[in-house]
């Protein structure tokens, strides 16, 4: 038998396998996991906060929902916007609520919200799965191009769609190889070997993780990259 190879002193270590790109798919899982969860929430759950944000549930999904979308009306356009966004109308419904451009009818109650949340979903998958990947885009934290856009998309899914389940009392645990590839995309600043889940909980200031100060303050970079 001959020898497993050493890594000596002056060995370079080997760079950790890239998780690979973010794609419409992981956008499309993520979202899908995401109404699947909440559609286990009792119906008399939907006014209470949502984990540890100033917002209700409802709001929540709204906000997220509105995130989605917006995101796709970046990419919509014959030739995006570099500067800002597409000036929809965003307005809070009450002092201190989100400012949304999507509202859901309340009249058709929880049911009726989780499908505008999958509908705006879709919207975004489709425009990452349409948009050639030269296209860039504004965003405050770096134009970005239709991968980046999902990434940012995935990120408020799985985060918001925690701070609801906590607010709901239900289990939530996006897959990790998602969150892998979220990170390595959009989060180049953040730990890239450790479990990524808690990880990406700890990245957006809603976790803890061994070795490291609890965030206060943080951000993502949705920029593409060399």
């Amino acid at each position: 038998m001959h020898d497993s190879p050493r890594v000596g002193a002056s060995d370079p270590m080997p760079e950790p396998a890239s998780p690979g790109p973010v794609t419409a798919d992981d956008l499309d899982l993520a979202v899908r996991l995401a109404v699947a969860a909440l559609r286990a929430a009792p119906a008399a759950a939907w006014d209470d906060r949502a984990g540890s944000l100033e917002w209700d549930c409802w709001e929540t999904v709204e906000h997220l929902s509105d995130d989605l979308f917006a995101y796709a009306a970046q990419l919509g356009l014959r030739t995006p916007p570099l500067t800002a966004n597409v000036p929809f109308l965003w307005e809070s419904r009450r002092p201190g609520g989100p400012a949304n451009a999507i509202h859901a009818d309340r009249a058709a109650g929880p049911g009726g919200l989780l499908q505008v949340l999958e509908a705006s979903g879709a919207l975004l998958v489709s425009m990452v799965r349409t948009t050639p990947s030269s296209v860039r885009a504004h965003h405050i934290f770096g134009d970005a191009d239709p991968e980046g856009f999902a990434a940012m998309g995935i990120l408020e899914t799985v985060v918001h769609t925690y701070d609801l389940t906590e607010g709901l009392g239900l289990p939530w645990s996006p897959p990790a190889d998602v969150c892998a590839r979220v990170i390595a995309r959009i989060l180049p600043d953040v730990p890239q070997d450790t479990d990524p889940w808690p990880t990406l909980l700890w990245a957006t200031g809603r976790g803890d993780l061994p070795g490291h100060p609890r965030r206060t303050s943080w951000r993502w970079y949705s920029e593409p990259r060399p």
